[in-house]
C-alpha cells in the first residue's frame, strides 16, 4: 500500500547483507546506520539510496571454520551479525558483531 500510494522510498540496497539487526539514527547529520549480516550501511535520511555507503565486515575464515566444526549452519549462523551500533563521540560509532560466535568490536569513523 505504501509503495502504491508513493508515500515511501524503499531502500534498494544490495542482495547481500539484508538481514537487518540493529539501527542507529543520527538526526543531527541526517543519517541512518543499519547493522546487518556481515555489513554496516550508512544511509541518507532524505533519500536512502543516495550516496549509500556500505562496510563489508565478515567473520574471519578461521572463525567460520570453527563455527562450521561446531555444527552450526554456515549460511544462517556462521556470520558476523552486527548487534551493537552505539555513538561513541561526535566522530565515531562503537560497533560490535557476533563474529561467527567469536564476538568482535571496533570503531567506525563517520567523517
Amino acid at each position: 500500500d505504501l509503495l502504491l500510494s508513493n508515500s515511501c522510498i524503499p531502500f534498494l540496497g544490495s542482495t547481500e547483507g539484508l538481514d537487518f539487526r540493529t539501527l542507529l539514527l543520527d538526526e543531527e547529520r541526517g543519517r541512518l546506520l543499519i547493522g546487518a549480516k556481515d555489513h554496516i550501511f550508512l544511509l541518507n535520511l532524505v533519500d536512502l539510496n543516495k550516496n549509500a555507503k556500505k562496510i563489508y565486515w565478515p567473520a574471519t575464515k578461521e572463525k567460520l571454520e570453527l563455527c562450521k566444526l561446531a555444527g552450526k549452519d554456515v549460511q544462517t549462523e556462521c556470520a558476523n551479525f552486527i548487534r551493537v551500533l552505539q555513538p561513541y563521540n561526535r566522530t565515531h560509532v562503537y560497533v560490535c558483531g557476533t563474529g561467527a560466535f567469536h564476538p568482535l568490536c571496533g570503531y567506525i569513523e563517520l567523517g
